[in-house]
């Protein structure tokens, strides 16, 4: 949703000066995770799981016709203009492969962009404040946005 209304306020010409997006979601259809170390785990393996992804998009979405729709979905448009852009991924869930190749389309239109795999993390694990990989997050959020663009 960040990552579309970015691309809608660019459209507007009102974009802003940055944005951060953490284990996002930005193709139609999900890119399946190569590695196997990178893939989620337990009852996330199920619910996660590439079809799963691609069903819950199709629903989202509402129409087949909607899936092309890049304020739907930005990932595999063009970005061209997009603002500095910290992106978090999770070390150890299926959403990362879409968050991967959304960050190398942005470093491809030269947007830039800090790229951040958490290191031992699992899906939604900025949900949870008492995690060390919680702090580290916020931390480098924080320090992101206090730093001036270059």
């Amino acid at each position: 949703l960040a990552a579309a209304a970015t691309l809608r306020a660019l459209d507007e010409k009102v974009g802003p000066s940055g944005v951060v997006l953490a284990y996002g979601f930005f193709h139609a259809t999900h890119p399946r995770v190569r590695d196997s170390r990178h893939r989620s785990r337990h009852h996330r393996r199920f619910t996660h799981a590439t079809w799963a992804l691609n069903v819950m998009n199709r629903n989202y979405a509402g129409s087949p016709e909607a899936l092309g729709d890049r304020l739907a979905f930005p990932g595999g448009h063009d970005v061209a203009g997009f603002p500095r852009t910290l992106i978090i991924n999770v070390e150890r869930d299926n959403m990362r492969a879409s968050g991967d190749l959304f960050a190398s389309e942005l470093r491809t239109s030269g947007v830039d962009l800090h790229h951040h795999v958490a290191p031992g993390t699992t899906h939604a694990f900025l949900n949870r404040p008492g995690l060390p990989p919680f702090l580290t997050a916020t931390d480098m959020i924080a320090k992101w946005i206090a730093a001036p663009s270059v």
